[in-house]
């Protein structure tokens, strides 16, 4: 009876532990799968809310791209600047150069063909050298001499050698400014700039007018011949015949050689998409001084560039009554004429004259032959090292170049004086 329990026993005990693994299986099954269920569920609920979140963000992506964007600051400009000499004038170069550096702007630099070769190389290799110079890079000689012959073309074919150059190398400044190294600065790079800050990029100051005057006959109608234009020796204009009569498809305008060109009007010069610049460029190579003439004949047929002509050259020059060739030359007895005329910049200098001593000290704050000093300067001795080229420390130069800025652009503009593509007061 015992066997025969423990048999019976053995019988059912199998598929009872058979069927409490099978029990178990379905349980863990079942509880896996609402497991699975209840995360289903759950998530489903829960994404409810990103969607909301993400609607959300939506809307305000879209209500800050509707929104209009707070006003840009004005940006700082950039000036370009052609320097020129001849021979004899490396110091003058030299020094006018330093005056006027700023590690914000571009400096094209030449001395012609008259300079020796030995001035030229002195140049370059001072650039070269030059610490500061060498670090920004922003400082170019322009090596391959031009001739340029006083009362010639060639004055005009080296501006705008210079112009191409800063066009070739960079495309980020604003106006371009011709000197010579007989100019000097009135005004720091930091009232320069920072009084052009709120101008309009396309402005130009550029002297002119349409009365011509003896400059009809005298200028507009001889012949001349530059042979700096084809000889590597410098000599004096010459005369041919015969003269020719007054053009009729543009107007004759005069003024000064020295200006501030705005990018867009020297591309325009350079480029000459509509001919014009060209055309011009060809009738001045034998107009007597064609500087004082062609820039401004240039701009006054330009329809697109008339409403941008500002009259000043911003320029202190002391001329004779009525005007002959030559400027004077500055001394210390006109410095009380030029800080009063507000001006940006005067001419002419002689070398290292007690004037410029006083310019320096007065005006500039330039010490010891080193640079204007401006907010980007660092280190001792001062201005050795270059701080950020953005951060400007205006003076008194700035307030008397904003006064005389003022005054040109309130000029009004009368009615009869369109017809001439002039922005001045009619006599």
């Amino acid at each position: 009876m015992g066997m025969g329990y423990m048999n019976t026993e053995k019988k059912w005990v199998f598929p009872l532990v058979i069927s409490s693994l099978l029990c178990v299986f379905l349980l863990a099954n079942s509880f896996n799968m609402g497991l699975v269920s209840s995360l289903h569920t759950i998530n489903s609920i829960f994404s409810v809310f990103p969607s909301r979140v993400a609607s959300n963000q939506t809307n305000v992506y879209f209500e800050a791209q509707v929104a209009p964007p707070p006003p840009a600051l004005p940006s700082i400009p950039k000036f370009a600047y052609l320097i020129s000499g001849s021979r004899g004038d490396l110091d003058k170069l030299w020094r006018t150069l330093h005056s006027l550096y700023h590690p914000w702007n571009y400096y094209v630099v030449h001395l012609d063909l008259e300079s020796p070769v030995e001035e030229r190389q002195e140049l370059s290799y001072r650039v070269e050298t030059d610490p500061t110079f060498a670090k920004v890079g922003n400082v170019y000689v322009n090596t391959k001499a031009n001739m340029v012959t006083y009362r010639g073309p060639t004055m005009v074919s080296n501006t705008l050698h210079a112009c191409a150059i800063l066009l070739k190398k960079h495309k980020d400044w604003d106006w371009f400014i011709n000197l010579s190294a007989s100019d000097y600065p009135l005004v720091t790079q930091d009232d320069l700039m920072y009084t052009f800050t709120n101008l309009s990029r396309k402005l130009n100051f550029i002297e002119h007018t349409s009365n011509l005057g003896w400059k009809a006959t005298g200028r507009g109608i001889p012949l001349m011949i530059d042979p700096g234009l084809y000889r590597k020796n410098k000599s004096d204009i010459f005369w041919v015949g015969p003269g020719r009569t007054l053009p009729t498809a543009f107007k004759l305008f005069t003024g000064s050689a020295w200006m501030i060109l705005s990018r867009q009007f020297v591309e325009y010069c350079i480029w000459g998409w509509d001919n014009l610049p060209r055309t011009l460029l060809m009738y001045y190579t034998n107009f007597v001084s064609s500087p004082e003439g062609y820039f401004q004949t240039v701009i006054c047929n330009a329809p697109e560039f008339v409403p941008t002509v500002v009259n000043h050259d911003m320029h202190y020059i002391s001329w004779d009554i009525p005007p002959k060739q030559h400027p004077h030359t500055l001394s210390l007895n006109d410095t009380a004429q030029m800080i009063q005329s507000g001006a940006a910049f005067a001419r002419k200098f002689k070398k290292d004259t007690r004037v410029l001593d006083k310019i320096d000290r007065e005006l500039l704050g330039r010490r010891n032959g080193s640079f204007t000093p401006g907010g980007w300067c660092k280190g001792k001795p001062r201005c050795t090292r270059v701080g950020n080229p953005t951060k400007l420390r205006p003076g008194s130069g700035a307030q008397r170049l904003q006064t005389l800025i003022n005054k040109l652009l309130s000029a009004k503009l009368l009615p009869r004086c369109q017809h001439l593509f002039l922005l001045v007061r009619c006599p």
